[in-house]
């Protein structure tokens, strides 16, 4: 008769028969396991020691770009902005190259009347009446005037645009505008916090060259987007324009002007001025703009027509 020790019995069998069964099992495999992960883990060591190999090459070959840009650049630009005024206008998000930009237009021989940096402020929506106040209440006689009228309407973005662009550029009338107006325009604007000048700035320039980078990415981006725009269209109403920006994508100015059908026709862009090969194509396509007359898109990017301008490669 089969009884409960007899079952416990049999359990107790078979419980020590799988216990023998696995550490037979896993002495038998170890071995093998053991050594296919050792392989495995040499070969990913491998291929990430040729991957950080690859990476430090192509860092290597883009600072050889880079330092052939910049060793070419005076043979390309030498002399070719030389008795030019450039006024050099810096958007937020702009710090790492616009000086950068800036000096490519000087080995250009591009004397640079006044350097802006225009704040986030400026481009924030809730400051729409506060600039019209501002722009109303800094006006200068030999700025704004029967000849050169500020638009008229409660955008306070493009009113004050057009303010500083006509403080900033040369007048196409008789009067021009006299260091104490601009200086007055621009301390104005500087002690509200629209925007910050470098000392010993001056009007007078014959073109701009606007810095623009990243675009925003806020609740009010497409707002901030649509501003930057704006200020680009008040600056080539009056003078050649240039736009050099860091990148495209949705909101960057570079884009935005490319996509404008009628500001691609009156605004030269260059999508990479965040490298120096960048900031050399800004220079060449300024020269194409402001001595040539001509209009162009250049960079990596949508809407590129080349790398440079073709007159000038």
């Amino acid at each position: 008769m089969i009884n409960f020790r007899y079952h416990v019995v049999s359990l107790t069998a078979v419980f020590l028969a799988l216990a023998i069964g696995l550490v037979v099992g896993t002495a038998a495999l170890n071995g093998p396991v053991a050594e296919n992960l050792k392989s495995q883990i040499t070969a990913l060591n491998k291929d990430n020691s040729n991957k950080r190999d690859q990476i430090n090459q192509y860092r290597d070959e883009l600072n050889r770009s880079q330092e052939f840009a910049t060793e070419i650049a005076p043979t390309l630009l030498n002399g070719k902005l030389t008795g030019r005024k450039l006024a050099v206008v810096a958007l937020p998000g702009t710090t790492d190259y616009a000086d950068d930009v800036a000096a490519m237009l000087k080995v250009a021989g591009a004397t640079i009347t006044a350097t802006v940096t225009v704040q986030d402020k400026f481009f924030d929506p809730a400051v729409q009446v506060e600039l019209l106040d501002l722009a109303s209440q800094s006006s200068q006689p030999t700025i704004q005037n029967d000849e050169l009228p500020l638009p008229l309407n409660s955008d306070g973005v493009e009113t004050a645009s057009a303010q500083l662009a006509l403080t900033l550029l040369q007048h196409t009338g008789a009067v021009q505008a006299s260091a104490g107006d601009v200086t007055a325009v621009l301390t104005a604007y500087s002690e509200q916090g629209y925007i910050k000048v470098e000392d010993k700035a001056a009007g007078g320039a014959e073109g701009v060259v606007m810095v623009s980078g990243e675009p925003p990415a806020d609740k009010d981006a497409a707002k901030r987007n649509k501003a930057a725009l704006t200020m680009a269209d008040q600056f080539s109403n009056y003078r050649p324009l240039v736009v050099a920006g860091g990148g495209v994508g949705d909101g960057n100015l570079v884009s935005e002007v490319r996509g404008d059908p009628t500001l691609v026709k009156e605004i030269s862009t260059v999508d990479n001025a965040s490298t120096t090969d960048g900031q050399v194509a800004t220079g060449m396509a300024t020269v194409e703009r402001l001595v040539q007359g001509k209009i162009g898109q250049y960079g990596l990017a949508a809407g590129a027509s080349s790398l440079v301008p073709k007159a000038a490669s």
